[in-house]
């Protein structure tokens, strides 16, 4: 560690070397540079020697800082999650990074993080550590140090192929990875260089034509440097990406250059959402994202990848935890039926669908009204502002009608071995299916707008301690309402659901 926290540290301030660099370079002395440097150093080392762990047979304790001093104590019963992280320096030197989880949100700075800790060491301290979920040995380690059998047998869920990187270019992640660097870039004045260099003069003096053809070219040069960037950060993550179940604990492990295992208790595990952007929508492909309690409340499964593949492994993960085993396929079938995106969803009316036409149209009837007030008052306006509130008018009609189209509910009931789900999907440009399982809501909201009242719909918002805490049902009629509520949590309402009903002038009986 008394190389890695210096390297470490030497990378973070990388933008200020830079400018020291520069600095001393035009004054002429050159000490400017190392005195920095120097600093950096010595800070680093003052981490190794300020850093102390303890684990004890109650409590793990850290104790961390020079000036400010701070201990960390967290009880072993409190653990719910161990992730382990390790980058190619701590690889080669046989290190690994432990980050303990409780279940309770903590900054970045706050987070339980046991650093320099023998990779070796790692299995065995990883299974003490979530004994008591009932991980009782060694999880199964899928590095490279150690080929120790697991003690619970362990059911692969899902898997990665390295042919799913096609799908990156299809979110923003490229767009995430390639700004920061050119922004950093322009700032320290390539942007002048670009705009005054002899080809952008060429390019300015070349007419319109040239001008056209540069906007196409350098748009196109956009898009292939995103999508190379994209693929190239959904290679180096999600690497060879297992997701592991063995009925108590979710394993998951992934990364080329920085490895992640991360095993969580699956007692936090209150359901999953199917993300499916438009662009991936198109491509037949989704996103898989676990809904857990705690400081991981959107836990990836699988990044971009088919369809098939989402609704396998969202199938496996919910399906009754009295069956799950390689041999009980039944059990997987019946949920994997009632989960998959073709499964019906209950529509929400023609009142919902008006509500998304009429938000959608909004934007080109105001544009519209601008546009006449404008020439009313005698100002002259070219052809192609007057076609723009139609083109906006087509673009809003199929968006709005996507949107209907994407949202809806259903609810799967109660049985021997599984509890209730509630199914909610809306969005069209960032569609998203929540699978929520009954036990895990502790409240239920219903919410009408004063627009909502006069059309007779309201949002039904179901509460849980997981993922994004609040999940909605959009634009559902009010009468079906209260009979949602009572079929996912039977006798939550009691008495209060007729009380309700008779203030609203739904139901006429005293409670």
């Amino acid at each position: 560690m008394l190389l890695v926290h210096p390297v470490t540290e030497l990378v973070k301030f990388i933008p200020v070397l830079i400018g020291t660099v520069l600095l001393g370079t035009s004054s002429g002395n050159h000490l400017w540079s190392l005195v920095p440097l120097a600093l950096i150093v010595l800070f680093a080392l003052t981490r190794w020697f300020t850093t102390s762990y303890r684990v004890g047979p109650t409590h793990v304790e850290l104790r961390t800082g020079l000036i400010q001093r701070k201990k960390l104590s967290v009880p072993r019963s409190r653990i719910r999650s161990v992730d382990i992280e390790a980058d190619l320096l701590r690889r080669a030197l046989g290190l690994a990074v432990m980050v303990i989880g409780t279940g309770k949100t903590a900054d970045r700075e706050d987070k339980f993080k046991l650093d320099a800790l023998d990779a070796r060491v790692v299995p065995g301290l990883r299974a003490e550590l979530l004994a008591h979920t009932g991980q009782n040995t060694a999880v199964q380690q899928v590095s490279e140090e150690t080929s120790a059998e697991p003690a619970r047998p362990q059911r692969e869920i899902g898997h990665w192929q390295p042919i799913w990187a096609r799908y990156a270019p299809l979110s923003l992640t490229g767009f995430a990875v390639v700004a920061p660097p050119v922004g950093l870039a322009f700032q320290y004045g390539l942007g002048r260089l670009l705009f005054k260099s002899r080809a952008a003069q060429n390019i300015e003096d070349g007419g319109v034509t040239t001008l056209v053809l540069a906007a196409f070219a350098l748009l196109a040069a956009i898009v292939l440097v995103v999508s190379l960037a994209a693929c190239a950060r959904y290679l180096t993550t999600y690497h060879d990406l297992q997701v592991l179940d063995d009925g108590r604990t979710l394993h998951l492990r992934h990364g080329l250059f920085t490895t992640r295992q991360i095993t969580m208790d699956l007692a936090r595990l209150r359901g999953a959402t199917v993300k499916e952007p438009l662009l991936l929508r198109l491509a037949g492909a989704a996103e898989l994202e676990a809904i857990m309690v705690g400081e991981k409340p959107k836990l990836t499964l699988l990044p971009q990848a088919p369809r098939a593949a989402v609704e396998r492994t969202l199938a496996e993960l919910l399906a009754p935890r009295p069956g799950r085993n390689s041999g009980d396929q039944s059990a997987v079938a019946a949920v994997r039926t009632t989960v998959q995106a073709t499964a019906p969803l209950v529509a929400h009316g023609p009142v919902a669908r008006r509500r998304r036409h009429s938000r959608a149209l909004t934007p080109a009837v105001l544009l519209a009204l601008l546009l006449v007030l404008l020439r009313i008052g005698g100002v002259q306006l070219s052809l192609w502002w007057l076609l723009l509130p139609g083109v906006l008018v087509v673009l809003g009609a199929a968006l709005a009608e996507d949107r209907y189209r994407g949202l809806g509910h259903t609810v799967i009931p109660a049985t021997g071995d599984s509890p209730a789900w509630l199914i909610t999907r809306s969005g069209s440009l960032d569609r998203a299916r929540d699978c929520l399982e009954a036990p895990g809501i502790i409240g239920w909201t219903v919410r009408q707008s004063f627009w909502q009242r006069r059309s007779g719909v309201a949002t039904v918002i179901a509460a849980t301690a997981a993922g994004k805490k609040r999940y909605l049902v959009i634009d559902i009629p009010l009468d079906q309402a209260w009979p949602l509520i009572e079929s996912v949590t039977p006798g939550r309402l009691g008495e209060r659901m007729q009380a309700v009903q008779f203030e609203t002038g739904a139901d006429r009986i005293q409670p």
